[in-house]
């Protein structure tokens, strides 16, 4: 017997938008994607009309199936759109090219004198300034009579796209930018040798490649104008339900305030060796937590926007430095206290390489079984970046060019990362650190590199406290705990009150385990590779098995608003399994061995910190003064 499944309007005191404009890049584009959340709640003539936008993102009524069919319409208008963009733009030439990268970007090329004026219609209504009081938009049929505060529903959606408009060579920039930290990388090779270094940057690139394509082809099947995805969470809501979906962002908010805890220490660190130790570490690391305290508190990520570019080109100068330290480390000694005060290493030696896992006593953080999945751990983190795709999605033109931008970023990101590598572990072999800018010498370079390194670390402290601290804030405290919206008073005062404890606990994490090999393992292992690899694998079977499942006279009916599913259950789900049998194995297997990588990852971790932390290991303590440089 049919099952039919309703489709009715979603209720609730939370209010989506008030999330989007919290965490916007752009004020601007913060009051539209509101005001669009606004259009999205009427009534079309002889067509059932629930509330759809910004406002259904995580509406539990809206079914798998009608996802589906609005994504469907979505990607064929798109692809119409397309061709009229690539048309009106021409061909492509270097000239064009250049001046594109440089360009406001504030008028479309593909943009004719209709489309002008359909887009500044529907954009003048959403301006909530020029809006009168009290009065709601509505979404109506174009033969409706025309009416100041009332947009049809081609205006609606002209409205929603233009918020869309990143190319897939935006998507390369975001995914580089995103993913690539290459310091890390000299310690792996130390870790594991040339072969296996190669081999593993290889393997979990492409790896990590296959799961930017299953966020990928998610995206393209689940997202519309009427139903955007705006976060890795998004995709677990429309596949497994709410509880997936607190459970990916509760353990998303996890490793973000992990990654704080990181970089707290890395920071502390680095003044710590710049001050040439002569502040108890303790201290060192109290003050960047003041720091974070003072200026964390900012909520508009739109002050922050410059900062993220002008890192990306301190990293670049970084990177410069190492290199010229490398030419040279001929007449400059390693800094050989930072190696020894922080690792297993205590006796200077010649510097040694090696093709495969090299001995024991070469070996920085663990020995035996436990050093490889070390350094597998450090290769995941600096791969990790996967949650962040749907949100680039989310901003393109065309989301189905993704995958050019996806694989050419993860290609080179694999380069840069064994080219570093490679370089640096054949100028300082075993004493290749995680923080190689603390090893270089001379020291006037070793300065330079390590303000330059501090400057970018308090920009990504910023930035991942102030992503980490709204997602606790808006998908934990004010989704499950009923805090108030933080564009309120209220929301305000909790948010500043929230601040302090999130960055004091911070500290406490990064002080109790003051050894930054070992929490960069700690937080591969136990979050970066799921959500790089195990999370997207299985996201992707649900997702498959799902579509496959469907049967003759099933779908979503637009008129009625309503879902016919033919059965249910367990048969439902083995049928869809099926029906993909091959790609399903084979991503259900690759989220096993992530889980089991996983595993031994944050076994491995906790075997380092502990052989680390045991008889001759760093000198420094949970909460001591002896600073681990």
């Amino acid at each position: 017997m049919a099952g039919v499944i309703p489709g009715n309007k979603i209720y609730g005191d939370m209010s989506t938008a008030d999330a989007v404009r919290a965490m916007s890049l752009d004020a601007d584009n913060a009051k539209v994607a509101a005001a669009v959340d606004d259009v999205a709640t009427g009534q079309v003539n002889n067509i059932r009309q629930r509330t759809w936008g910004l406002a259904a993102r995580v509406d539990p009524t809206v079914s798998f199936e009608e996802y589906i069919y609005w994504a469907e319409i979505e990607r064929e208008i798109e692809a119409e759109e397309n061709k009229k963009f690539k048309a009106a733009r021409g061909p492509r030439t270097l000239t064009n090219i250049i001046k594109s990268r440089f360009s406001t970007g504030k008028q479309p090329p593909s943009e004719s004198s209709n489309d002008k004026e359909l887009r500044e219609r529907a954009m003048q209504p959403l301006d909530e300034a020029k809006r009168p009081e009290n009065t709601q938009m509505q979404v109506i049929e174009p033969s409706t009579s025309s009416d100041p505060v009332r947009v049809t529903d081609e205006e609606w959606r002209t409205a929603a796209r233009a918020l869309r408009t990143a190319s897939w060579s935006t998507i390369f920039y975001l995914v580089t930018t995103d993913i690539l930290g290459w310091s890390s990388c000299p310690f792996v090779f130390a870790t594991v040798g040339y072969g296996a270094g190669v081999a593993l940057y290889v393997v979990f690139g492409l790896f990590a490649g296959f799961s930017g394509y299953c966020i990928w082809r998610v995206f393209l099947g689940l997202d519309s104008s009427r139903y955007p995805m705006l976060s890795f969470g998004d995709t677990y809501f429309r596949i497994y339900g709410p509880k997936a979906r607190h459970f990916i962002n509760v353990t998303q908010s996890i490793q973000q305030f992990f990654t704080v805890a990181v970089l707290v220490l890395g920071c502390s660190t680095t003044i710590a060796q710049v001050n040439k130790e002569q502040l108890c570490f303790i201290v060192v690391m109290i003050i960047v937590m003041a720091i974070g305290m003072v200026f964390g508190s900012i909520r508009s990520l739109q002050r922050l926007g410059w900062l993220c570019n002008l890192s990306v080109w301190l990293n670049i100068v970084c990177f410069i430095i190492i290199r010229l330290s490398m030419y040279a480390s001929a007449n400059n000694p390693i800094d050989y206290q930072v190696v020894t005060k922080s690792t297993l290493i205590k006796t200077i030696e010649p510097i040694r390489t090696f093709a495969s896992r090299p001995p024991a006593q070469y070996q920085q953080q663990a020995t035996g079984f436990a050093s490889q999945f070390n350094a597998v751990d450090s290769m995941v983190y600096a791969y990790s970046g996967a949650l962040l795709f749907v949100a680039f999605l989310g901003e393109m033109r065309n989301p189905w060019d993704f995958w050019k931008g996806l694989f050419l970023a993860q290609g080179f990101i694999c380069f840069v990362y064994i080219l570093f590598g490679v370089f640096v572990y054949s100028n300082f072999g075993q004493y290749s650190a995680s923080n190689i800018g603390n090893v270089i010498q001379p020291f006037g370079l070793q300065t330079a590199q390590n303000i330059l390194a501090l400057l970018t670390s308090f920009f990504a402290i910023f930035l991942y406290f102030n992503i980490g601290m709204k997602t606790v804030y808006l998908e934990v405290f004010q989704e499950i705990f009923n805090f108030p919206a933080i564009t309120t008073r209220k929301g305000q005062w909790c948010w500043y009150a929230l601040g302090p404890v999130y960055w004091i606990l911070a500290f406490v994490v990064a002080a109790a385990v003051p050894n930054l090999n070992g929490i960069v393992n700690l937080v591969g292992g136990l979050f970066g590779l799921n959500f790089t690899y195990s999370l997207p694998g299985i996201m992707f079977v649900g997702y498959l098995v799902q579509r496959g499942a469907s049967l003759p006279g099933e779908g979503f009916d637009p008129v009625t608003g309503h879902t016919t599913r033919h059965d249910s259950g367990m048969k439902r789900w083995v049928r869809g399994y099926k029906k993909h049998f091959f790609i399903n194995t084979f991503t259900t297997l690759y989220f096993l061995a992530g889980l089991a990588c996983s595993g031994m990852g944050t076994w491995a971790a906790i075997e380092g910190l502990i052989q680390v932390f045991g008889p001759g290991g760093t000198v420094a303590t949970s909460f001591g003064c002896a600073v681990p440089v």
